[in-house]
């Protein structure tokens, strides 16, 4: 059932528009102190040692100085694409080229990876949009969730800013980056990707073709990475190893690290060490560079590389990688050191879109690709017996341990089926301090644990599949709209039916009911509905299993009243009441009233729905549910407004606001300042109307970092 949340808004008081509202004759608008909204920039620090490119930058700002200089095209923004092998260097080139583009583009930086949400060659632009409109600035109870309305807000929030876009990974055009293109012609975007995507109009884009470093800037970048500026006599011998890097800046970062820890060696004898290395294992290429370092490498680092490779998010955190090689923190702690100062691992900051900038950002680990494939390759021909599996199941039920502490502390009291995870032998906890950075640990980590439950499944952990799906619900509840719930929760109903579990199997239907309902996917959540509703009824008469039984019902009244069909809701809002009545759940009889209220409401039987709703405000009082006390008085309010009763219903919206600010729910406080504004107007006040809208205004272009409130109640 429902809990309550709270809203967070984090940043300078002095930023935007203050609203404070007690009654509502006295709402005071304190004008914006002349300091503009932070403009976001998602770019990581500036790479240390950076080589060459000189004609694809000068080429890139020539473009740069035409279009900004008024050879701009009205409809469109400037698009810079650059291509080329894995490991040439085109991200990195691509940020090198946004940092530039800022001064004629100085309204921010957004950055996506669409490989990072991409499932079997579909990325999940939805979810893309939603990351880019919160790195704007829009708090996320007003981010919509279907894909077309998203595209059009993102339209609207860019046509007046001037932006740069970095997209990397791309694979095509339309469908893909097309939706992410920012509707301002002062804007630029880079496109980054294996090649220019062929469905882009030839001529629409400047594109940067890039090839391998010549063996001049190829041996230049080696030297400056191992720290030896002229290697002397070993010229040569330095020329030998960067040809066999390939002119790849990916390998040539690796293979100046190694000799940087090996320079008493001597280049020539570094050399000869990759030749052996060639002639006996007759690879191509970067191959032997990749194998001395590993080599190089102690047993702990080396077993940790391979397990990295198997892993299935993006990124991993440091804890996450002491659970991987359980072996305690301090073994995985100079396992990662030695893997860094390799330069196998990257340390990159967390820059999505609900970090504090505030905050320090959370360190994350990443591998290149042309990395991860070696260490596959590594794990294919070195792992123990049992090594991948043991590491995948530590890291699996580290990530749900960590995923249901933080669902406790960001969701409250919930009713909750799975098994509480016990803490990890020598493998620390995540530090949440407080509910605020357990909702962001959750939705940091969605990609992993997303990952995770795929790869619990597929590797027969049923019970652990269907668990993660439980804390993925409290960040669905706050971040509608994304492909991957729909996917994770039909996995972790395959999870519980393949597990024979019947309250887990209810439990994820009902959840993935809901995710198929947003997406208007109507007739496929009544399945899921139907099914959970028939199962439930076949459980027993303890208490969690009539309450789940209420659940299955509540959810599929609610199913109708999305549809708008409020004589379909009532049979199951009734049927849910009554269940709960029977158990004294006083909450869950208080959240049934209130939402029979509305349904009388849907069906303009507005006296049965004044008298549902004033018990369900007086129960919400009793029970001293802020959040819910509020709701009901603002549903009662509006009822009453209809029913001629404006007197009334202004003291319940006054209730209301005040109780919306002392949780700082934004959203709240906007609904019930707009209709405030509609009562002032009807009662002929346009003065006080426009005092309530204008608050309304303040408080929507306030800047907001993350939101904790959800639109919805929480079962």
């Amino acid at each position: 059932m429902a809990e309550e949340t709270w809203n967070s808004v984090a940043g300078d008081a002095q930023v935007g528009s203050l609203v404070q509202a007690g009654h509502i004759e006295v709402v005071h608008v304190h004008e914006p102190s002349g300091r503009p909204p932070r403009a976001p920039c998602q770019l990581p620090p500036e790479i240390q040692h950076f080589e060459n490119r000189e004609g694809e930058q000068a080429r890139a700002f020539q473009a740069t100085e035409d279009w900004f200089g008024g050879g701009s095209d009205p409809a469109r923004p400037l698009i810079i694409s650059i291509s080329g092998l894995t490991g040439v260097g085109k991200t990195t080139l691509g940020f090198r080229l946004a940092r530039r583009l800022q001064e004629s583009c100085p309204d921010g930086v957004l950055y996506a990876d669409l490989d990072e949400g991409r499932r079997e060659g579909t990325t999940d632009i939805a979810d893309v949009l939603r990351q880019m409109l919160r790195a704007l600035g829009v708090p996320q109870d007003e981010v919509e969730r279907p894909l077309s309305a998203r595209h059009r807000h993102y339209l609207d929030e860019t046509r007046h800013r001037r932006l740069v876009v970095v997209l990397d990974n791309v694979r095509r055009f339309e469908g893909e980056a097309e939706l992410l293109m920012p509707a301002s012609a002062g804007s630029a975007v880079v496109l980054v990707g294996p090649r220019t995507p062929a469905d882009l109009d030839p001529g629409v884009a400047v594109e940067l073709p890039l090839r391998p470093l010549t063996e001049e800037h190829a041996v230049q970048l080696l030297l400056r990475v191992a720290g030896d500026p002229e290697p002397a006599a070993d010229r040569e011998a330095a020329a030998e190893l960067a040809r066999l890097c390939a002119g790849l800046p990916a390998a040539l970062r690796v293979a100046g690290r190694w000799v940087r820890r090996h320079r008493r060696r001597g280049w020539a004898r570094l050399l000869a060490d990759l030749t052996i290395e060639l002639q006996e294992n007759g690879v191509p290429e970067t191959e032997p560079v990749w194998n001395a370092t590993y080599h190089d490498l102690g047993a702990p680092a080396r077993t940790l590389y391979r397990l990295l490779a198997a892993e299935p998010g993006p990124v991993i955190g440091p804890q996450a990688a002491v659970a991987l090689l359980g072996a305690g923190a301090e073994v995985a702690e100079e396992a990662l050191e030695e893997l860094e100062d390799a330069g196998l691992l990257d340390l990159v900051p967390d820059l999505d879109d609900d970090h504090d900038p505030d905050d320090d950002p959370a360190v994350r680990l990443r591998m290149h690709a042309l990395v991860r494939a070696h260490a596959l390759r590594r794990a294919a021909s070195d792992a123990a017996g049992g090594e991948t599996a043991g590491g995948r199941q530590r890291n699996i039920r580290w990530h749900l341990r960590q995923a249901q502490r933080a669902d406790e502390l960001g969701a409250g009291k919930r009713m909750t089926l799975a098994a509480r995870v016990s803490a990890l032998p020598g493998t620390p906890d995540v530090d949440f301090r407080g509910k605020s950075a357990a909702l962001r640990w959750l939705h940091t980590e969605r990609r992993v644990l997303h990952a995770c439950v795929r790869v619990a499944y597929e590797a027969g952990l049923d019970a652990e599949s269907w668990a993660l799906c439980e804390p993925l619900w409290t960040h669905q509840l706050d971040h509608p709209g994304s492909a991957d719930d729909i996917d994770s929760f039909s996995i972790g109903r395959d999870a519980a039916l393949r597990a024979e579990d019947l309250p887990a199997a209810i439990r994820m239907r009902c959840q993935l009911a809901r995710p198929l309902w947003e997406s208007e996917r109507f007739a496929e959540a009544g399945r899921e509905l139907d099914a959970a509703v028939s199962a439930a009824a076949l459980l027993g008469s303890g208490h969690r299993d009539r309450k789940l039984y209420a659940s299955a019902l509540e959810f599929r009244g609610r199913l109708q009243a999305e549809q708008g069909a409020w004589a379909a809701a009532v049979p199951d809002y009734e049927h849910s009441l009554r269940l709960h009545q029977q158990i004294e759940n006083p909450y869950g009889e208080m959240l049934l009233t209130y939402l029979l209220g509305q349904a009388s409401a849907g069906l303009d039987e507005l006296d049965r729905a004044a008298e549902d709703l004033g018990r369900a405000h007086a129960m919400a009082r009793e029970l001293e549910r802020e959040r819910m006390t509020a709701r009901t008085g603002f549903a009662l309010g509006r009822v009453l407004l209809r029913l001629g009763r404006p007197a009334e219903a202004h003291r319940l919206y006054e209730a209301a606001l005040d109780g919306a600010r002392r949780r700082r729910s934004t959203s709240e406080q906007v609904r019930v300042l707009e209709a405030l504004a509609e009562l002032y107007g009807a009662e002929g006040d346009p003065d006080a109307a426009e005092q309530c809208l204008a608050a309304a205004r303040a408080l929507r272009s306030r800047p907001q970092v993350l939101s904790d409130e959800s639109g919805s109640d929480r079962p």
